[in-house]
C-alpha cells in the first residue's frame, strides 16, 4: 500500500536513469585517452601562465616594441579578414550552386593554403608577387608597387591563408540553406543579386559571422607566410607572431607576455564560438 506521496513506478524510474547515465559514461580506454588528449593540450599553457612574468607584465606589453606590432597586427588582420570575406564569400556561392567542368579542381586550389605548409605558401606568393615574380615584376615596372616587405605585403599574405576557411564555411551554410525562400522571392520579380542581398546573405549571417572571425583570428596569428613574403621588418612587417619569436632571443619574459596575450584572446575567441561550431541539441 501506498501513502499517496511516492508512485508506484518509482524504482523502474530510477532504474532507467541508472542505465541511461550509465550508457552515456565513456568506456574506461576512451575515457583515458581523452583524458590525455586533454592534458596533452593544457600543459602548454599552464606551463605558459607558470613561466609569465605576472609582476612586470603591463611593463611588457606596454612597451614600443610590443605596441608597434600590436597595431599592425589588429590593421593587418582586420584588413585581410575584409579581403577574405570580399574574395571568398562570392567564390562560396560559385562553388555551392554553380555546375561546371573542373569544379572539383577549383574548390581544391582555393583551399590549398589551409593544408599547405605557411612557407611555402609564402615563397610561392614570393616568386608570383616579388619584384622578380612572375606577375610582381611587370606590376613594378608599371606602377612601382612593390608588395613584399611592406604592410599590403602583410595584409595579403594573411589574406591567403585566412580565405579558404571563408569558403568552407559560407559554402558549408549555402548548401544547407533551404532555397524554396529564394525561389519565392524569385517569383515576386526579384533580381538574383537582389536575392542574394535581400534573402541569402541574411539567411546565413550567422555562419557569414562566424567565418569572418575565424578568417581574422587565422590573420592575427599567421607567421610562415608573413615572414617569407613581407619580411621581419621592426614596425613595419614585424606582426604579433613575429614579435614572439624575435623575443625568444633577445627578452624570453615579453615573449611570453605576448604568447599568453595571444593564447588568452584565441581561446575566449574559441568558447565565445563554440555554439556556432558545435550547436547543442
Amino acid at each position: 500500500m501506498t501513502d499517496g506521496t511516492t508512485p508506484v513506478s518509482s524504482g523502474r524510474s530510477d532504474g532507467r536513469v541508472m542505465r541511461r547515465t550509465q550508457r552515456d559514461l565513456p568506456p574506461w580506454p576512451v575515457a583515458i585517452l581523452a583524458t590525455v588528449g586533454v592534458v596533452l593540450f593544457a600543459l602548454p599553457v599552464v606551463g605558459l601562465a607558470a613561466r609569465t612574468p605576472w609582476t612586470g607584465l603591463w611593463t611588457h606589453l606596454s612597451s614600443r616594441f610590443v605596441v608597434d606590432a600590436a597595431v599592425l597586427s589588429v590593421v593587418s588582420s582586420v584588413a585581410a579578414a575584409i579581403v577574405a570575406a570580399a574574395v571568398g564569400v562570392p567564390l562560396a556561392w560559385v562553388l555551392a550552386r554553380v555546375s561546371f567542368r573542373g569544379r572539383s579542381v577549383v574548390r581544391a586550389l582555393v583551399t590549398l593554403p589551409m593544408v599547405l605548409p605557411p612557407v611555402v605558401g609564402g615563397a610561392a606568393l614570393l616568386f608570383a608577387l616579388g619584384r622578380r615574380g612572375v606577375v610582381g615584376g611587370p606590376l613594378h615596372d608599371a606602377t612601382g608597387l612593390l608588395l613584399p616587405y611592406s604592410i599590403w605585403g602583410v595584409i595579403l599574405a594573411n589574406a591567403f591563408v585566412a580565405t579558404p576557411l571563408v569558403i568552407l564555411t559560407v559554402e558549408g551554410a549555402l548548401r544547407n540553406l533551404d532555397r524554396r525562400y529564394e525561389a519565392a522571392s524569385a517569383t515576386l520579380g526579384a533580381s538574383r543579386l537582389r536575392t542574394l542581398w535581400r534573402v541569402t546573405l541574411p539567411m546565413i549571417g550567422p555562419a557569414l559571422g562566424v567565418a569572418v572571425v575565424v578568417a581574422w583570428a587565422r590573420a592575427l596569428g599567421e607567421f610562415g607566410a608573413t615572414v617569407t613574403f613581407a619580411g621581419n621588418l621592426g614596425g613595419r612587417t614585424q606582426t604579433l607572431p613575429l614579435a614572439v619569436f624575435v623575443a625568444l632571443e633577445a627578452d624570453r619574459d615579453a615573449a611570453v607576455a605576448i604568447s599568453l596575450v595571444l593564447v588568452a584572446l584565441s581561446l575566449g575567441l574559441l568558447i565565445a564560438l563554440r555554439d556556432r561550431w558545435w550547436p547543442s541539441r
